[in-house]
C-alpha cells in the first residue's frame, strides 16, 4: 500500500489494547494492520508538559529514519474514528525469540547475552534482567541515548523471526532534560562503533535540513536544540555512557 493510501484510505477499528495506559487500538487500513493512538486518549503528564504523545512518537520515526536503521516502524500522523493521531504499521514479532528477559540469576546465560541489573522477584528468589548482545539491539541503544528515552521497557522491543528489532512506544521522547531510563545498558563503557557513529552524524547533518524542518512541526525549539546537544555529546565522548546519579536508569515497570 502506497503513503497516499495509508494517508487516505479509511481507517477502520478493529480492537483495543486494554493494557496501554493511553487510549490504543488496533486497526486496518485496506490490508494494511495498524496501531492507532488518537491525541484525545492521552493522558496528561506533568513532566511532558510541550506538546503531545502522538508528535514525539513521530519524531521517533523520522529520527529513526534519518539514523537509516529502521529502529521504529513506519510511523505518521493522520485523522481517524477518534480524531487525529499517531498510526503505525503492525509488526508480527516472532513468539519464539525474546531480546530481553528476567532470568533465574543462576540461570543467567554468559555467551552472547549482556547483564544489566540484579535483584529479587516477589518471591524472594534472585534474578538478572538480561538482553541480547546484537547490533540491532546496539542500535536501538544508540537511538535511545539520542532521543532521550524515558521508556524503553523490555516489551517495548519487538524480535522479529529474521533477526531485526523493532522499537515502539516513543510518547515519553525528546525531553529537554535528562530522561533517559532504559533496560539497554548492556555496553555501558564500550566504545561507539563507526557504523554507530556514522548514524549520529547523519542526524547531526540532517537536523540543518530535511529532519530539522520535520522535526519543528512535531517539537519545541528547545526539544530540538536539546535534541542536537546530544548527538553532539554523544559523538564527541564516543562511547555509550552512565546513567547519571540521583535518577532512575530502568523504567519501573521493567516490562
Amino acid at each position: 500500500m502506497s503513503a497516499t493510501d495509508l494517508m487516505a484510505s479509511e481507517l477502520t477499528l478493529t480492537g483495543r489494547i486494554r493494557t496501554a495506559s493511553n487510549a490504543t487500538f488496533l486497526g486496518s487500513i485496506g490490508d494494511a494492520l495498524v496501531v492507532y493512538k488518537p491525541i484525545d486518549g492521552e493522558t496528561p503528564l506533568w513532566d511532558f508538559p510541550d506538546g503531545c504523545l502522538a508528535h514525539r512518537e513521530v519524531a521517533a520515526f523520522r529520527v529513526s529514519e534519518a539514523l537509516g536503521w529502521g529502529v521504529v516502524p513506519h510511523t505518521w500522523l493522520r485523522d481517524g474514528p477518534l480524531g487525529e493521531g499517531m498510526v503505525q504499521l503492525w509488526q508480527e514479532q516472532d513468539p519464539d525469540q525474546s531480546a530481553v528477559d528476567l532470568v533465574e540469576a543462576e540461570h543467567a546465560p554468559e555467551t552472547g547475552w549482556k547483564h544489566v541489573l540484579q535483584g529479587q522477584d516477589d518471591k524472594g528468589r534472585m534474578v538478572t534482567l538480561v538482553h541480547e548482545d546484537s547490533s540491532a539491539l546496539r542500535r536501538m541503544a544508540v537511538f535511545d541515548l539520542i532521543v532521550n528515552n524515558a521508556d524503553r521497557k523490555g516489551d517495548h522491543i519487538l524480535a522479529m523471526a529474521d533477526g531485526h528489532r523493532y522499537g515502539v512506544d516513543h510518547g515519553l521522547t525528546f525531553h529537554r532534560k535528562h530522561k533517559l531510563r532504559t533496560v539497554l545498558w548492556g555496553w555501558l563503557g564500550e566504545a561507539l562503533t563507526a557504523e554507530e557513529l556514522e548514524g549520529i552524524d547523519c542526524v547531526s547533518e540532517g537536523l540543518q535540513g530535511e529532519l530539522g524542518r520535520d522535526l519543528a512541526e512535531l517539537l519545541t525549539d528547545e526539544e530540538i536544540t536539546s535534541l542536537a546537544e546530544r548527538c553532539a555529546a554523544l559523538r564527541s565522548e564516543a562511547r555509550f555512557p552512565a546513567p547519571p546519579a540521583g535518577m532512575p536508569a530502568v523504567p519501573w515497570p521493567l516490562f
